[in-house]
């Protein structure tokens, strides 16, 4: 008994040691809970929320949240905003995926040891590759927005709007994208040029 507690005990240990074991735990259950007990959004366009709390494990040296975890709760914030909405079903049922092609955080005002936060997550829109979301993180405390997060969700093996499609049964033309959003996306696209020519570049360099 006393080596099966060692064994456990030591599996445990690398879990967390050798791989983001807190992660890896919290994803799955993260999404079973919001498709078993959180009530489906209908609305694609309804701003949704997820609460979360800054742990010791969340600082970086100076006592705040490290930049990267903002990232990570937006990430689990955005997978339970996706699977109430019913996105992630469409897209299975057209049988594609989705991947995470590009995010962008503006960060406002530290969040601290112990601090409450909410994530507020809505869609914002899709064009013919990708949907794009915005993430406000948002303090318990006094309702000050801290990070602002971008991000553009890629669909892989579908149209976006074909996943909206078959969501609302109906084609349903994606709003409008506010200014400071087309900047950005204008931004991703001069950078995906950059990096082609590049390579272009580097193709040609080693022919000659």
């Amino acid at each position: 008994m006393q080596a099966l507690l060692v064994a456990l005990g030591a599996a445990a240990g690398a879990l967390f040691a050798l791989l983001d074991g807190w992660y890896l735990l919290r994803m799955p259950l993260t999404l079973l809970y919001a498709r078993c007990l959180l009530p489906t959004a209908w609305d694609l366009l309804e701003e949704q929320t997820f609460r979360g709390l800054v742990l010791p494990s969340d600082l970086d040296f100076l006592g705040h949240m490290n930049n990267a975890r903002y990232l990570r709760e937006a990430d689990l914030a955005r997978c339970v905003h996706l699977t109430r909405c019913g996105l992630f079903r469409a897209i299975r049922a057209l049988g594609a995926h989705s991947v995470l092609a590009a995010s962008c955080c503006r960060y406002r005002r530290s969040l601290r040891l112990l601090e409450r936060f909410v994530v507020h997550t809505r869609l914002l829109g899709w064009d013919e590759r990708a949907f794009v979301l915005e993430q406000r993180f948002v303090s318990a405390r006094d309702g000050f927005v801290c990070a602002v997060v971008l991000v553009r969700q890629h669909v892989v093996g579908a149209a976006p709007g074909k996943a909206v499609e078959q969501l609302c049964r109906r084609k349903v033309e994606s709003p409008e994208f506010p200014e400071d959003v087309l900047h950005w996306l204008k931004y991703n696209e001069a950078s995906s040029e950059r990096m082609k020519a590049m390579r272009e570049l580097q193709k040609n360099n080693k022919l000659h």
